[in-house]
């Protein structure tokens, strides 16, 4: 008799996408990414961080002032995308923990994302985030907010019972 408390697709994906979030050192904000295929094969990952060769120890991780994290960070969505070194991503499906920014939106839709995943929306009031939203209706991207069945999914490096 087979197990019947496994996780669905979407858990897995979006539990990938958090587990890449884990990644990034951001000190506020950390989001992650996983693209998949339509056959459920990962395609690539990422998180939010600054570009290869850019130091983490020498860039900012400020929120305010005048030289801030926003001015060199690359977003979760845009790093698995960039991560995919040019696979074909027509079609795929994008989990994401963080609703996409109206920049990572015009990336999504460019590279010919199909569905977008996002686990919350917490800045849905904003005029980039509106945008962001209108683009992707527009360019015929769905996008769906992740219900999970479980709180939780708890991974141990210890024994596997």
């Amino acid at each position: 008799m087979k197990r019947e408390s496994y996780i669905t697709w979407d858990e897995y994906f979006m539990g990938v996408a958090l587990l890449a979030a884990k990644r990034s050192k951001d000190p506020n904000t950390q989001v992650g990414a996983c693209i998949v295929d339509a056959n459920n094969i990962i395609l690539s990952t990422g998180y939010n961080g600054f570009p290869y060769g850019c130091s983490d120890d020498l860039y900012p991780w400020e929120r305010e002032g005048n030289d801030t994290k926003y001015n060199y960070v690359v977003h979760a969505e845009l790093n698995a995308i960039l991560n995919a070194r040019g696979k074909n991503l027509n079609g795929a499906r994008l989990y994401v923990d963080l609703f996409p920014c109206n920049e990572c939106a015009k990336a999504i839709i460019q590279s010919g994302i199909a569905e977008v995943v996002y686990l919350y929306n917490k800045y849905a009031d904003t005029p980039t985030t509106r945008a962001s939203a209108r683009m992707l209706q527009s360019a015929g991207v769905k996008f769906r907010r992740f219900e999970p069945a479980t709180e939780k999914i708890v991974l141990n490096f210890g024994t596997n019972t």
